[in-house]
């Protein structure tokens, strides 16, 4: 049941809950033929949003890395609390 329409998926929606929260596959739903949405299992959800979150701080810590490379001065941490009001006690 790796597709299943709009309208199939209203009248099984337990069905499909089940099937995506039991195989941790996602079921995509469509409509016209195309997929239009995904119902997915919370706990894997949480995980891929962990891993992105996880991504985007890779590439931003490369990125900062690569500014540096370039030339680009370093901002001081003491610099960055500053800015951010943050004070230490």
């Amino acid at each position: 049941m790796a597709e299943v329409s709009v309208t199939e998926a209203r009248g099984r929606l337990a069905d499909v809950v089940d099937e995506a929260r039991v195989n941790h596959t996602p079921v995509y739903l469509t409509r016209r033929g195309k997929q239009v949405a995904a119902v997915i299992d919370a706990a894997d959800l949480d995980e891929l949003l962990s891993a992105a979150e996880d991504l985007a701080d890779l590439r931003a810590a490369a990125a900062a890395r690569a500014e540096m490379d370039d030339g680009e001065e370093a901002v001081l941490w003491d610099e960055v609390k500053a800015d951010l009001g943050l004070h230490i006690g």
